[in-house]
């Protein structure tokens, strides 16, 4: 039998993804000339947070979770920094590209995809005027932010109790039930892209 024809070295090691913007982005190499936002509205609102393990009759997306943090950061702080909130919304950002893994696979996978994670997040940080590596202080407040939704996410969506979320991801941030109901109920993929690219869009105003 004539053997098959072998793929090109190009085909072979290509590490890069083409965006419908039509940008192509390296991922072990990230520029932020190839990041664009209008790409991550549209991936984030696509990828499903919990491994699509939520009610609904849609996926919560990352997109979706990504404002909640925002909210969540709003709430607490109403006279927060624009360019905090703006670097709460994009905390997840990598996930356009890489996807959403849980932590506990992200534990099992280590420093590979923590390292592919860093490069993207410091790319698309440069794109919209924010340093590549955040200051520890800031960090720590996303992150509070990021915990507090993740708990709103657990009890409302993916079928943790009060106490197991509150001893996985910390305490209730105590929302308006108006502002719950809405971020709590999952949007289709359209909305959480429109909103998420509103949201930007003021931010950067």
């Amino acid at each position: 039998m004539p053997s098959s024809p072998k793929k090109s070295s190009q085909a072979s090691s290509r590490v890069w993804q083409r965006m419908l913007s039509g940008r192509r982005l390296d991922l072990l190499d990230p520029s932020p000339l190839d990041v664009e936002f209008a790409d991550i509205a549209h991936g984030l609102a696509r990828v499903a947070r919990w491994n699509g393990q939520t009610s609904g009759a849609h996926i919560f997306s990352v997109a979706q979770h990504t404002l909640l943090v925002e909210a969540v950061m709003r709430e607490k702080n109403p006279r927060i920094d624009a360019k905090l909130r703006l670097a709460a919304l994009l905390h997840d950002a990598p996930e356009y590209v890489i996807g959403d893994m849980i932590s506990p696979f992200k534990a099992v996978i280590g420093e590979s995809y923590k390292r592919v994670e860093k490069r993207l997040l410091g790319a698309i940080h440069i794109r919209f005027g924010l340093p590549a590596v955040l200051d520890e202080a800031i960090e720590r407040q996303i992150k509070a932010a990021d915990r507090g939704s993740a708990y709103l996410e657990a009890t409302h969506l993916a079928g943790f109790t009060k106490a197991e979320a509150k001893r996985l991801f910390g305490n209730d941030p105590c929302l308006p039930e108006t502002m719950v109901e809405d971020y709590l109920t999952p949007w289709p993929a359209g909305k959480a892209e429109k909103r998420l690219l509103a949201r930007f869009e003021s931010l950067e105003a």
